[in-house]
């Protein structure tokens, strides 16, 4: 990870910011075209809820900070196959049901393009749910301060804030302009690489902690001094992100306002970017943050103004953003093995002989061979029906094996993923894809990081012309099995 050091950029910060930019178009509005079509905002019940994401399985948690914040974040899948990102507040947040309903039906009325948007929530007993879009590609704060194989290139930055600005002036614009605690964390990545802000920040915190949980170094002034967000204190938070993007690292704004006014900038600017920007880019972007970062409030610029002074400075804007990320895309994903291959091709033979020969290894003892003699006699029922099915599916007697199957899946007392998977692909063969697909989904159900579940939801889609959403699936079921390979050293 290590990067040359950069040279210095000359800046004329003394003198006053060019106010004189031409006003910008205003931010992308809310076509629900551009927005993915997203459906209204809905109520979802706990029980969905628990089944789009296993039970609320640790496997499943997709927080990076949670040492920050006690409420946990989810990714699930609904029977539509939409992905989802659920966030599960913790008890003692938001005592007033009403009061949570009426906050999040507020944030579900909005629909962007740069919003990671809030499609629903779940309001039962003490449970408080709130589901929104799925951002498959991490945060900004990976991206930017813990990446593995490329820093983030100056053209991909400039796009981050000019799209957060874009959001920002959008929800000043549908009134909306509170947000809590802005920082890279709440920046994500959809599965074009697109950088959106979480819709999780417009909510109100109740008794869910404080409004900023970061150090108290990177809170503005004003709320240190009121206890009060107020808009302009999102246009500071706005500049710490600033100063992450062009640094590359977290710095404390009365630091960086030392090496600004020294106009030491080489100490300020990330080394890895060297080239790839010119000096008056450079000096702009450090002076919009400065400007940000104002002690006064009312000296701070607004999300409109922002957006005016960025959209000049995009690079390299019909490069797609996963291109500039280095981040496959979905549509063109080719997984590495030869199950994924196989779903991918639908060569159903080849997945069979798969299967065959992995037999119920991947069960971790569900159906323990040793226990059997203690099971009653219906369990021994249950258990001849498994084996019928395993050898109906052994001599590709699929109608037969999806009968045996169904009788151990509703007597049967152990639950079997490989049972789940095998009858999935018997609905493949005999031409029930709809089936399929609900055995693959149970099975990963069970099982939440089974690769095969995935790659068997992939092929059902295909089979269900669902091309984007087999694709999905078949790149999830990918990554799944190289984590698995490289936790079992294989």
């Amino acid at each position: 990870m290590g990067c040359q050091g950069s040279k210095l950029i000359p800046c004329c910060l003394v003198s006053e910011y060019k106010t004189s930019i031409v006003e910008a178009p205003d931010a992308v509005d809310d076509v629900s075209g551009e927005a993915g079509g997203l459906p209204a905002f809905r109520e979802f019940t706990l029980e969905q809820l628990k089944n789009a994401t296993s039970g609320f399985a640790v496997e499943n948690i997709v927080s990076e900070h949670g040492e920050k914040a006690p409420n946990v974040v989810y990714k699930g899948k609904l029977d539509n196959q939409k992905r989802i990102a659920v966030k599960r507040f913790n008890r003692s947040a938001w005592p007033d049901s009403r009061q949570f309903l009426e906050e999040a039906k507020s944030v579900g009325l909005l629909r962007n393009p740069r919003l990671a948007n809030l499609l629903g929530c779940c309001c039962e007993n003490d449970e408080r749910l709130l589901v929104a879009e799925y951002m498959p590609n991490n945060t900004l704060a990976k991206h930017l301060f813990h990446w593995e194989t490329q820093p983030m290139k100056w053209a991909m930055r400039l796009r981050v804030v000019l799209h957060l600005a874009e959001a920002l002036e959008y929800c000043t614009s549908k009134g909306r302009a509170l947000y809590h605690d802005l920082n890279a964390y709440r920046v994500l990545f959809d599965e074009d690489g697109n950088p959106r802000l979480s819709c999780f920040g417009l909510m109100k915190n109740s008794r869910d902690g404080k409004s900023y949980s970061t150090n108290l170094a990177f809170t503005p002034p004003e709320y240190l001094r009121t206890g009060r967000v107020t808009p302009e204190s999102v246009i500071y938070s706005f500049g710490t992100l600033l100063l992450d993007l062009i640094s590359g690292k977290h710095i404390p704004p009365s630091h960086a306002l030392d090496l600004i006014r020294d106009r030491n900038l080489q100490m300020l600017t990330d080394s890895c970017l060297e080239g790839q920007f010119s000096n008056d880019d450079g000096t702009e972007l450090v002076r919009l943050a400065s400007r940000c970062l104002q002690y006064e409030p009312r000296e701070r610029p607004n999300s409109k103004s922002l957006v005016s002074a960025l959209t000049p400075l995009q690079k390299e804007t019909e490069v797609p953003s996963y291109v500039l990320m280095g981040i496959a895309s979905t549509a063109s994903f080719l997984p590495q093995t030869p199950l994924g291959e196989a779903c991918s091709r639908m060569d159903l033979t080849a997945i069979h002989e798969i299967l065959e020969k992995i037999s119920y290894k991947d069960d971790e003892g569900a159906t323990n061979e040793l226990s059997f003699q203690m099971w009653t006699d219906q369990m021994q029922e249950s258990l001849e029906s498994k084996k019928k099915g395993d050898t109906a599916f052994r001599h590709k007697d699929f109608q037969t094996a999806i009968e045996c199957f169904t009788q151990f899946v509703n007597f049967g007392p152990v639950v079997s993923p490989t049972v789940f998977a095998r009858r999935s692909l018997s609905y493949l063969l005999c031409d029930m894809p709809q089936e399929a697909l609900g055995d693959a989904m149970q099975a990963q159900v069970i099982s939440p990081v089974w690769h095969i579940a995935s790659y068997l939801q992939a092929a059902s889609l295909f089979a269900l012309k669902m091309e984007t959403e087999a694709q999905v699936a078949l790149k999830e079921g990918s990554a799944l099995e190289a984590k698995r390979n490289t936790t079992s050293g294989h």
